[in-house]
């Protein structure tokens, strides 16, 4: 058993007897029509067995990795196994950019909008809401594009990887751009409460960084578009600290302790968007590796109380977590985004790789957060009730609707979904 395949963090092992990296679009158009069941893989950074199957698993990663730029439309059309960090370097040489990216570069374009993954900025809507069209491969083998015209659209792209193999999305692009990124540390908890809109709309993008056990922000990463009018840091940067934070000294990484070599340049020194926009960089390892993650969603106009309601826990949560992050999202019309039709903030944990210690502080949290309707990250490790997760998703039934039409045989679904999509 220790040779089965494991996702990055290693606390799931993968039921799955075989995965295939079909090389061409007739392979995998094969291979999906003669499957019982079968799975998309993407990068292996979800912390649950959402991509697992009883039957197969099956990667995009091999097959032709094309990018192709419309600039009539603003548009590229990109595999679906490409990772975002080699699309963005493409589009940057290429005068273009994306409205935004997730911490991590490492993560595969079709996974990542699946799942509804995201990045932060009180105007940025998560990264699936760039999507214009996605073309898959459906149970019977035949290739399906779906336009954002479509009656159906918004039912398939934060989609779980139920309708079918992702195999190219189409993306909007705009103008490529560039981002200097400041470090403050220690803003004072209460303070950052007090005035938590204001602190998100200091710049372009904005994570908060607490280890819930200081009375502290333990770091404030404000992203800055480097095009807007005059120096933004000179603006935001005196505010942030008449709140009691201090400009840090030197290079951070989010976790205490680690070594920040594997982080974006900081210290307000320009660069293309691709290279500041992520906490990490492209070509080492992602994070902190030996770890879980969660993450939970409450509206922007609760976020003051769901936070007081987690601080009054705060000595249950602290002694097992290596940080927590607070990122706004701005609200979609994607019917299984976990911002859909509402501005949200999402808190995210990074645990020890301590699945059964954690497990009862996951209950925890989800006690606090349940006033707030706190809707889970499909990808992270969570234990929300099934009737709970999908009460807060109202076009859940239409959803539904949409797998059964596409999917009546059921190829593309797992224990994971099954659970939770009814």
């Amino acid at each position: 058993m220790g040779d089965r395949p494991t996702n990055w963090a290693g606390n799931i092992t993968f039921a799955a007897q075989r995965l295939h990296r079909p090389t061409s679009l007739d392979e995998l158009r094969h291979l999906v029509a003669g499957s019982r069941r079968i799975r998309a893989f993407g990068s292996g950074h979800s912390f649950n067995s959402i991509g697992d199957s009883d039957g197969d698993r099956v990667t995009v990663a091999d097959l032709p990795p094309s990018i192709e730029i419309d600039a009539t439309r603003s548009t590229v059309t990109v595999g679906g196994g490409v990772r975002y960090g080699e699309l963005a370097q493409h589009l940057h040489r290429e005068g273009y950019g994306l409205h935004n990216l997730g911490s991590l570069p490492h993560i595969s374009v079709a996974g990542a909008c699946a799942t509804g993954t995201h990045g932060s900025g009180v105007t940025n809507g998560n990264l699936a809401t760039a999507v214009r069209a996605i073309e898959l491969v459906t149970a019977s083998g035949d290739v399906v594009t779906i336009e954002r015209t479509s009656a159906d659209f918004a039912g398939s792209v934060v989609a779980l990887g139920l309708l079918g193999i992702v195999t190219r999305v189409t993306l909007d692009v705009m103008p490529t751009f560039e981002i200097a990124q400041y470090i403050y540390d220690d803003l004072p908890f209460a303070a950052a409460q007090a005035h938590l809109d204001a602190v998100f709309a200091t710049a372009y993008s904005v994570s908060l960084f607490t280890n819930w056990r200081d009375p502290v922000v333990n770091q404030v990463w404000l992203k800055h578009r480097a095009d807007e009018t005059g120096q933004p840091d000179a603006v935001s940067g005196p505010w942030i600290e008449g709140l009691g934070a201090v400009r840090a000294n030197g290079p951070r990484h989010p976790v205490p302790g680690v070594d920040t070599v594997s982080c974006t340049e900081q210290g307000g020194v320009p660069g293309a968007w691709y290279e500041r926009l992520p906490h990490f960089k492209l070509n080492f390892n992602p994070s902190h590796g030996a770890e879980l993650q969660s993450e939970y969603f409450v509206a922007r106009d609760s976020a003051a109380g769901a936070l007081n309601a987690l601080h009054s826990i705060r000595q249950v949560i602290s002694p097992l977590l290596l940080i927590s992050e607070l990122r706004t999202i701005a609200a979609d019309e994607l019917w299984l985004s976990p911002a859909y039709q509402r501005d949200s903030m999402a808190i995210h944990f990074t645990w020890v790789r301590n699945p059964r210690a954690v497990a009862p502080v996951l209950a925890a949290i989800e006690e606090q957060l349940a006033p707030y309707a706190a809707r889970p990250h499909w990808g992270k490790v969570f234990s929300t009730s099934p009737d709970v997760v999908q009460s807060l998703y109202d076009r859940l039934p239409d959803f539904s609707a949409v797998v059964t039409r596409f999917d009546p045989d059921r190829k593309f679904r797992n224990d994971f979904v099954d659970r939770y999509i009814p």
